[in-house]
Parts: structure tokens; sequence; C-alpha cells
């Protein structure tokens, strides 16, 4: 059984990213201009919670009077290649160095190359997997729920499509294909998508809200 995890929302909790790059933002602010971090980090944030992730540097900029399409695409530059303050969930924690000395993992994620990369190094968990693959490198069209790093898995392993396991969070994209093609399929319950209701065919096989879970399903599919 090959074990496949996705990474954001399920290894560890995304908001604590979407922080550190804004704090990342407002340290350039004063790097560059001078403007003080912790009042800019308060007004990013304020704009996340209540407008979302859309226009928070645009409205960023215009409280100085500085706003530009160049300053914009400065600051998503910084955002994303910035290096993230996170940390691998407790359960998380617990659980891959134990079921990396049982299942071959993986790990498929969709995103900004750049970024993902530098949160898995971050999150200091490249040694555990066999491979990691951020569906972009591959072209946008590969992203969830396209089958394609799923398929290099399955290729590489020399395995059936019902010897792969999948762990992700987010119903709109994560499980649907690869389960029509006999994937098993696990939802953890957190992060951004933990409420949301999957639409027809698009839910996991089953739902969980600890990873602490993982073995016992495991082994109730090994039955």
């Amino acid at each position: 059984m090959i074990l496949i995890f996705d990474l954001d929302d399920t290894l560890y909790d995304e908001r604590t990213y979407v922080d550190s790059g804004l704090m990342a933002v407002a340290k350039y602010g004063l790097a560059y201009f001078g403007w003080e971090v912790e009042s800019s980090y308060r007004f990013m944030q304020y704009v996340l919670e209540k407008k979302g992730r859309g226009h928070i540097f645009d409205l960023w900029l215009e409280t100085h009077g500085r706003m530009s399409k160049k300053l914009v695409a400065e600051c998503v530059r910084v955002y994303r290649h910035h290096t993230p303050d996170i940390k691998l969930s407790g359960s998380a924690a617990e659980l891959l160095p134990s079921v990396a000395l049982e299942y071959p993992l993986y790990l498929v994620t969709d995103g900004h190359k750049i970024a993902q990369r530098k949160k898995v190094e971050a999150l200091e968990i490249m040694p555990l997997f066999r491979r990691v693959l951020i569906t972009h490198r591959f072209g946008l069209r590969h992203s969830k729920p396209s089958t394609y790093c799923f398929n290099l898995i399955r290729n590489a392993e020399k395995c059936g499509w019902n010897d792969l396991v999948y762990v992700g969070d987010n119903p709109a994209k994560d499980f649907v294909n690869i389960k029509r093609n006999g994937v098993h399929t696990i939802r953890l319950l957190a992060g951004q998508h933990s409420n949301d209701v999957a639409r027809c065919g698009y839910e996991a096989d089953f739902s969980i809200r600890d990873l602490s879970l993982i073995p016992e399903l495991l082994q109730k599919l090994q039955v």
C-alpha cells in the first residue's frame, strides 16, 4: 500500500503560512519605505479577515499612497519567496516518521512551485518522502483534480490504483477523479475546508478529524 499526503491544511495549518507571508511583506515595507512593521501586519490581517486574500497588498499600498501594479507584484513575489515560519501539526509530526517505516510515502500538492518547495523545506519533511510532487511543476493542467501526478506514483511503484491511499482536506478537488479510478481516499476535517459540503461524488471514502486515526484506517484497508 502506498500512502500519499496533501500538504496545506493536511500536514500543517495553512493559516500560519499566510501569517508568515504577511509578516514578510510587512518587513519589506519597513526595509524599503520605513513603514512600521506591526501596524502594517495588523492592517493586512484586518483586510484578510474582512475581505479575504485578493486585495490585501493593493489596499495596504493605497493607505501609503504607493499603489502600483509593479509594487503589488513585488509584494506577491516577497510573499511567495519568503522562508515560512511554519510547523507540522502535532499529529503529523508523530504520524509521518512512524508510517514511513511501514509504507512508501509521497506528497502531492498544488500551489506556486517556489512557495510549495519552501514550505516543504521549512517543515523539514523531504527525507520522509520518496518523492514530493508539486503539481504546478508539470503545468497547471496537471493540478488536482488531475490524476497525472498520482499516475506517476503508480508507475514508479508498479502498482494498481487501489494500492494508493490519498489523505487530503479539500473535497472540491482532492478526491473526485482518483476515487473514480479506485484510489482509497481519506479526508482530514481541518483548516479552511473543514466544514465544506462535498458535491455528489466528490467526498472521500473516509473522514477523520485527526491524523492519528490513519494507522487504524490503513489496517482496515489491508484486511
